[in-house]
């Protein structure tokens, strides 16, 4: 089985509200490329990813005048793709929905949120961010995505989607005030990963399968407030320092986690206007419990300039560029 995660960049832009494509000469919200020219890029992507299912970060909006099942699905029927079906679980207000497009002659997928001890992802964790003895009420502006999912053989396993909230310093007029709100934000991020955290251990002491994947927006040496912190979000949702059966697994997130210094993976290429150049980061993953390392699982980023088979698609190289700022992640498993 075939499972990936995507985060395409304003996928949003390319529906109009009833669910249909805007494939035309208009200007998409990606810069310097039209609805038509993203549009056909990502039809080329996700026929060529071929997976039995997507988790789409960045998904179309859901509201009440926008359905993000109904696009996705649209979209699906006009590449012809066998991720026909998609499932959303709690919409947010963001305009990027964390969707799961999957092939429902392979296997059947159900929003199955969790409560108990650990709150629904959809309600607030009370948590001391800034160690002054008083308890903040932290929010996900983006609700992980729970799905329960069975395959045709009836292989039972649980699938959480992410995308934690972005770390930059929005809003700031000067450099106090973007430290102030960086320093903030990383303090919220790290609250979301505990949370998520404690969803992760509940499932691996029931011993129940389980991947996490998305895009945590995050990673070891990305943010200049780490070292005030001692850990990334990769780090705390990996369950790094405790004991294997409670681990969770992705090498390239192993190999960051193991070598600060040298060449390393990447899931995303964005262009830095002030610098003339682009910064490349890891910030895409998917992990999986120890139960699930037995189903030899081999995982890929489709890096357009990284992986030799992309590299010498010259058609497949220029729509992963254009798509999306990021690139998809994909996992090979036996199941």
């Amino acid at each position: 089985m075939r499972i990936a995660s995507y985060n395409v960049e304003w996928f949003n832009a390319l529906f109009d509200d009833a669910g249909h494509l805007l494939d035309d000469g208009e200007w998409s919200a990606r810069y310097d490329v039209t609805r038509g020219a993203q549009l056909a890029a990502l039809g080329i992507v996700f026929t060529a990813m071929d997976a039995d299912a997507i988790m789409v970060i960045e998904a179309p909006d859901s509201n009440n005048r926008r359905d993000s099942a109904t696009a996705l699905e649209n979209f699906a029927a006009f590449f012809g793709l066998r991720t026909r079906r998609t499932l959303i679980g709690f919409a947010n207000d963001t305009q990027q929905e964390i969707a799961f497009m999957y092939d429902p002659d392979i296997l059947s997928a159900t929003h199955d949120p969790k409560a108990g001890e650990v709150p629904r992802f959809d309600g607030h964790l009370r948590i001391d961010l800034d160690i002054d003895d008083r308890a903040d009420k932290v929010r996900f502006s983006k609700p992980p995505l729970e799905v329960a999912v069975q395959t045709r053989s009836g292989r039972a396993f649980r699938i959480i989607g992410t995308h934690l909230k972005s770390k930059a310093p929005h809003g700031a007029s000067n450099r106090d005030a973007a430290m102030r709100i960086g320093i903030a934000n990383r303090r919220k991020q790290l609250a979301q990963a505990v949370w998520l955290r404690q969803r992760v251990e509940t499932h691996l002491a029931a011993g129940e399968p389980l991947m996490v994947m998305g895009d945590l927006n995050d990673g070891p040496g990305l943010d200049e407030y780490e070292h005030l912190f001692g850990r990334s979000s990769v780090e705390i949702i990996i369950g790094d320092g405790a004991e294997t059966a409670l681990r969770l697994y992705d090498p390239h997130a192993r190999a960051a986690l193991t070598q600060r210094i040298g060449a390393g993976q990447s899931t995303a290429r964005f262009y830095l206007r002030d610098q003339k150049r682009y910064m490349q980061a890891l910030l895409d993953y998917i992990l999986i419990s120890p139960d699930l390392m037995a189903r030899r699982p081999v995982w890929r980023i489709w890096h357009p300039f990284d992986d030799p088979a992309c590299w010498g698609n010259p058609e497949l190289r220029d729509a992963l560029l254009t798509a999306s700022d990021h690139f998809p992640l994909t996992l090979e498993i036996e199941l």
